[in-house]
């Protein structure tokens, strides 16, 4: 809705309103100045269309977290970096269905400028490996298979990754 550097702004001018409202002995408006400038500075590092993607991939509907994504004109500019990883982790997913090419550079790029959670940066790396796995490139699979198994630490992705090494027994 807002760029990062405007968000990070009106942040700041609530801050300075609420400490102005702490001063006046309005601790009421202060108080809530305060909460709602956290609403701001919470968005600065989860961007709100980001959001609202992933919550239509959960529901598998991948029309409506591309139209949530198409909101972001210029990702550079109004995303940080990690955000940006999440920008096209979301495009990665919703391509690896129909395009494994466009979705192995996209999940490349999103390794590249980082992921926050290592569950998300095992999943990447696990979509890369069945991608390297489908393109006959079965050294590099092994090792993205490898290296998704060391950031599962809860091991959410046992199962997937114990079928994509049998799967390359098989080639």
């Amino acid at each position: 809705m807002f760029n990062k550097n405007i968000k990070v702004v009106i942040a700041g001018l609530l801050i300075a309103a609420a400490i102005w409202q702490f001063i006046e002995g309005e601790i009421g408006n202060g108080i809530f100045l305060i909460l709602l400038s956290g609403i701001f500075i919470f968005l600065y590092f989860k961007n709100e269309f980001i959001l609202l993607a992933f919550l239509k991939l959960r529901k598998q509907d991948f029309e409506g977290a591309k139209k949530w994504l198409d909101k972001i004109k210029d990702p550079k500019k109004a995303l940080t970096s990690k955000q940006q990883g999440y920008y096209w982790y979301l495009h990665g997913l919703m391509v690896s269905q129909t395009n494994i090419t466009q979705a192995e550079k996209y999940f490349k790029k999103a390794i590249r400028l980082g992921l926050s959670m290592d569950h998300d940066l095992a999943m990447a790396k696990l979509n890369l490996a069945g991608i390297a796995m489908t393109k006959r490139r079965k050294r590099e699979a092994t090792i993205l298979l490898n290296e998704a198994k060391k950031l599962d630490k809860h091991g959410m992705m046992n199962d997937q990754i114990r079928m994509m090494k049998e799967q390359m027994k098989k080639i």
